[in-house]
């Protein structure tokens, strides 16, 4: 008898969150269902690992696809999810990761920051083909589990692409990731783009109000880029621009793309 492929779903805004339940019901068909995500909102965490004083592991139970299914939660980062996914409650092998759908595009230099990207990497570190997968929303509802945000064109790019990496080998060699974003005004006719991380920062910091300098500190960010230094082949341009779906390999092995040897004789030739 042949298994069915062991799909883990987790994600950064949390066990309720919207996303992570429409992309289990895209999912669903495609084989047995792991689903263990922060118990609380952890976005904007990244591969982080953080002291976790409450070990608890919550569970819920939802239906998906008219299957009772136990879902579980602790109150650790999308990474820690992960790993406990991994070594405490995974059956046997897990087949894919997929994490998101996350509130909000993860786009340009500054994915690092993101649990959602954390989470896949934490996976794909473990040898497991993962997806990191993000819709486009205003920024008012980053950290929401608002029910006004229509998944259903995300969940079907989610599904979309589970199929090719599970009907596929997994993923080429040194594609650890996929990191797939989809603009807020996409549908399932929405053309896709396969794209780079682009290097320019998408969201970007905004200083403290004046009046609070030296008291407090209260950096936030906005949405801000110029179309003059994106690059074309680029997430940001796809989703920001182009306005279709990025599907951005990502990679483990973060070294520069310098040649060694270059780098050694730059080094070399700059010694005193």
């Amino acid at each position: 008898m042949i298994q069915r492929p062991l799909i883990l779903l987790t994600n950064d805004d949390g066990i309720e969150s919207p996303g992570l339940w429409a992309a289990a019901e895209a999912v669903a068909p495609l084989g047995d269902l792991l689903i263990v995500a922060p118990h609380q909102q952890q976005s904007a965490s990244g591969r982080s690992f953080a002291p976790m004083p409450d070990r608890t592991l919550y569970h819920l139970t939802r239906t998906i696809a008219d299957k009772t299914l136990t879902a579980y939660s602790l109150k650790g980062t999308p990474a820690q999810t992960v790993v406990t996914a991994i070594l405490d409650l995974a059956p046997r092998p897990i087949n894919l990761a997929v994490s998101g759908i996350n509130f909000g595009e993860n786009i340009g230099s500054g994915i690092t920051t993101s649990g959602t990207v954390g989470a896949a990497l934490e996976a794909a570190s473990s040898g497991i083909p993962a997806m990191a997968v993000s819709l486009q929303t205003p920024p008012e509802y980053y950290f929401s589990h608002s029910a006004a945000i229509n998944f259903g064109p995300a969940a079907h790019f989610t599904r979309l692409f589970a199929q090719k990496i599970l009907r596929g080998d997994g993923l080429p060699f040194d594609v650890d990731v996929l990191k797939i974003d989809v603009p807020a005004s996409a549908t399932a006719h929405t053309s896709w783009r396969i794209t780079s991380v682009s290097r320019q920062l998408y969201h970007t910091g905004v200083p403290s109000a004046p009046q609070k300098r030296g008291h407090e500190v209260e950096t936030g960010y906005q949405i801000n880029f110029d179309t003059q230094k994106i690059e074309p082949h680029s997430d940001i341009w796809a989703i920001a621009v182009d306005k279709v779906v990025s599907v951005a390999p990502v990679s483990v092995d973060m070294t520069s793309r310098i040649a060694l040897s270059d780098l050694q004789h730059h080094l070399n030739g700059h010694q005193t």
